[in-house]
């Protein structure tokens, strides 16, 4: 009755090839399912993603990973979270930290608990109550254990900065020795047959490569999904306008902190991702408002320590294929899409796209109805993200420049629009099964960005004011005491991960 699949070839190496390999490779073995990826020595790879989310833990465990050997391998360090310096206006920061923040209260949100003690007069910081963001700001760190013995150890996450390009080796070294057949040539033509479907693959050296299914890495150019099957784009920069990014590698001056820095900047953002053996560096912008030359020197002039390479600009176009799968073509990173790296989604989405994947995975009939509802899950998934980017940009009150100015009236999609004003009038945001960014992370940016809503959930006014400040009091008291008791975030790294010496390689 089954029509199983015989074969996958993944075309393009890089982050999301290898990522694909490792985690295809896992979860097909012993189906008989033939796994093959070509890459070319002739194509160089981004090397976008450096920064992370949690959800890099949740491939490494998926994936069977040893952490600590990936860690050593990709100089990594951790993170808890990102910095938002000068966003709602020049001068001032706010942090978004991973994790819960606060402990809930009697079946309360705790972002209302704390919202009814502003009003009875309390004076605290949102912060306070984040395991994430104290341990940040100490740059204290340790691994979440297995199994937390408090609500502070289960509470907090973290994710990962590390090279881009050492991953991908990295990763291609662990798939090669669990059976992933490489092959490293150049795609001359896709063949695709009478009914649109991706027969084969020519290659340059003159052979023919057939498979069940094909797995678009190709990055921007979408030689698969877009120059074969022609899906089409949907582009998105007219809620989003920055379509460039220098990036810069720096010496460290000092150990890494575990959080990345986005610093928003005349025409747009730069980042700042401190890795164990340098720092990656960036300035995203629109070019409608900025010059690459001017954005070169904005970055040059901003950045410490002592500059590694030559800049190096990318043009992108945000937004996603009409279909990430198409017949027997998945497109996965920047062929799939692109979203600007300012909450580090890029390793995210490659790694959700692959679990719907497997979630929907097909069988050669193909079925419409299965791509259907992959389809519609990978995009909700863009817009989720798309919206909490312009989130940023929307509630920014800086008007020094021409492109925040133009944020001040920009166009909000109506599924963002319709959260922000829910938030406004009672502290509340919807969510749904599935989606990444929490209630706690739309809190940490609208408190960061000084929006607080007009009345809190009106069935906290029959709690005890004096049990509310007491329980408040007692959050505060057992997240210091618990991460008062943690190393440094360098200690941690160094007792436990150290760094590999790095021979070559750019991010």
């Amino acid at each position: 009755m089954q029509n199983a699949l015989r074969s996958i070839c993944i075309v393009g190496g890089g982050t999301a090839g290898w990522m694909a390999a490792t985690l295809l490779c896992t979860v097909l073995r012993g189906s008989g399912i033939k796994l093959t990826l070509v890459e070319s020595a002739d194509i160089a790879s981004i090397g976008v993603g450096e920064s992370t989310v949690p959800s890099i833990m949740d491939f490494i465990q998926a994936s069977q990973i040893n952490l600590k050997d990936l860690i050593q391998a990709t100089s990594a360090s951790f993170k808890l979270g990102i910095r938002f310096a000068d966003w709602s206006v020049p001068g001032e920061e706010f942090f978004h930290p991973f994790g819960r923040t606060g402990k809930d209260i009697n079946g309360f949100d705790f972002y209302q608990a704390w919202l009814k003690s502003l009003a009875d007069g309390q004076d605290s910081n949102w912060l306070d109550y984040s395991p994430a963001a104290t341990m940040a700001e100490q740059q204290r760190f340790m691994l979440r254990p297995q199994h937390p013995n408090n609500w502070v150890q289960a509470s907090y996450a973290h994710a990962l900065h590390l090279d881009a390009i050492q991953l991908a080796r990295f990763l291609r070294q662990l798939c090669l020795t669990r059976g992933v057949n490489r092959i490293e040539a150049t795609v001359k033509e896709v063949i695709v047959d009478q009914r649109s479907f991706i027969q084969s693959l020519t290659l340059d050296d003159g052979s023919n490569l057939s498979s069940d299914f094909f797995i678009d890495c190709t990055g921007f150019k979408g030689l698969l999904i877009e120059q074969a099957l022609q899906v089409g784009y949907q582009d998105w920069s007219h809620y989003l306008p920055c379509n460039r990014a220098v990036t810069i590698q720096t010496e460290n001056q000092a150990p890494p902190v575990p959080y990345t820095v986005a610093t928003a900047r005349q025409a747009g953002w730069s980042w700042a991702i401190p890795l164990q053996h340098r720092t990656g560096n960036g300035y995203v912008y629109a070019s409608q408002f900025c010059s690459d030359e001017e954005a070169i020197d904005t970055l040059l002039s901003t950045v410490t320590g002592k500059v590694l390479n030559q800049p190096s600009v990318i043009p992108f176009v945000t937004g996603k294929r009409n279909k990430i799968w198409q017949r027997n073509c998945l497109a996965l990173g920047l062929a799939g899409g692109f979203l600007e790296p300012l909450e580090s989604t890029a390793i995210h989405l490659v790694y959700k796209t692959l679990v719907h994947f497997i979630q929907h995975f097909p069988d050669r009939d193909f079925d419409q109805d299965v791509q259907d509802g992959f389809n519609l899950k990978i995009d909700q998934d863009y817009q989720e993200i798309r919206d909490f980017i312009i989130l940023h940009y929307c509630t920014s009150k800086r008007q020094d420049s021409t492109l925040w100015r133009w944020c001040q009236d920009m166009p909000v999609p109506e599924t963002l629009a319709s959260k922000i004003a829910l938030f406004k009038q009672r502290g509340q945001i919807p969510h749904s099964s599935g989606q990444f960014f929490s209630c706690d992370s739309w809190y940490a940016i609208l408190e960061g960005v000084k929006i607080r809503p007009n009345k809190y959930h009106p069935l906290l006014d029959a709690f005890n004011r004096q049990d509310l400040v007491r329980l408040l009091d007692e959050n505060r008291q057992q997240i210091r005491a618990e991460v008062q008791k943690m190393p440094s975030h360098h200690d941690y790294l160094q007792t436990h991960c150290p760094a590999r010496r790095q021979t070559s390689g750019k991010g």
